[in-house]
């Protein structure tokens, strides 16, 4: 147990948890990642609740707040409780109301999973509104608006939304590189990058090894790196300028793209702001027919 005392508000737990994270145990870790994906959650759910979400004895929950140096788990709860407190209902508040809703009304049709998913959607959008800082738009904005050539990569679930970037980065008359596994060249197309250059990265989980492999290595090189990934603590993190943390939630079907979409489109306008010096309506060409 570590003696030092333990934060005592929920950033720098989050902080703490972050520096820790490399060295943990892959039990630890996943813990972590529920612990920072979750907070709604965690603050309202029993330990035993959790555990039995993570598949994870709730004894592992008690030691992983214990090497953090609290007492218990409860101890480390409050600072959760304290946030949600004082945030705006998220998420899971609000999929929580639209399920009652659905079973209530015992609306089984397909409709009703068009409506599930399109308020998902909106859910996730909003609590995006509230966690990307202004800050790392702009500065992200501000590194594929200089660099010479991008270069995106993203792979599996990710791929529409590199896809969507290179066409708009394009349109917008910017030099752009996909770097997709045609060939298996991918790796060593990556290694042609600059100085001048930027990397646009996106993986979720369970993360593409090339992506992966990619952005470490491109990270041992002066070049910037924008990524869009699932969490603080994924493979993407430590090597990124800017990271954007886009958390997933699980859905009946699948996880969707609309945040990740709606957030490379948020970026792409930025860009175009600044190459046409309008930051009032800037406008991004299509492609149209002769």
């Amino acid at each position: 147990m570590d003696d030092s005392a333990p934060p005592q508000d929920y950033e720098d737990l989050i902080r703490l948890v972050h520096d820790r994270h490399a060295k943990m145990s892959k039990t630890y870790q996943k813990i972590a990642l529920y612990l920072t994906q979750n907070p709604n959650e965690v603050a309202v759910l029993s330990v035993n609740a959790i555990a039995v979400v993570c598949g994870i004895h709730a004894s592992s929950f008690v030691r992983f707040a214990q090497s953090l140096g609290y007492s218990g788990f409860k101890e480390l709860q409050t600072l959760y409780q304290k946030r949600l407190a004082t945030a705006a209902p998220g998420f899971d508040a609000r999929v929580k109301a639209l399920d009652a809703e659905l079973r209530a009304s015992g609306d089984h049709s397909e409709a009703t999973f068009l409506r599930d998913l399109v308020v998902r959607d909106i859910a996730s959008l909003q609590d995006m509104i509230c966690a990307i800082r202004q800050e790392d738009l702009a500065q992200a904005a501000d590194l594929l608006e200089k660099a010479e050539v991008i270069y995106l990569v993203g792979q599996l679930r990710s791929a529409p939304v590199v896809e969507l970037m290179r066409y708009i980065l394009t349109m917008l008359g910017k030099r752009c590189i996909l770097l997709d596994n045609g060939g298996g060249l991918a790796t060593h197309v990556a290694r042609t990058m600059g100085p001048c250059d930027v990397l646009f990265a996106v993986s979720f989980r369970f993360y593409a090894t090339e992506v992966v492999n990619i952005v470490e290595e491109i990270a041992s090189s002066s070049v910037p790196i924008v990524a869009i990934s699932d969490s603080t603590l994924s493979p993407l993190a430590k090597s990124a300028s800017v990271l954007f943390s886009v958390p997933e939630h699980d859905y009946t079907f699948s996880r969707s793209l609309a945040a990740p979409m709606c957030l490379a489109q948020a970026l792409a306008l930025a860009v175009a702001a600044r190459v046409q010096k309008d930051s009032d309506a800037p406008r991004i060409p299509t492609v149209t027919g002769s």
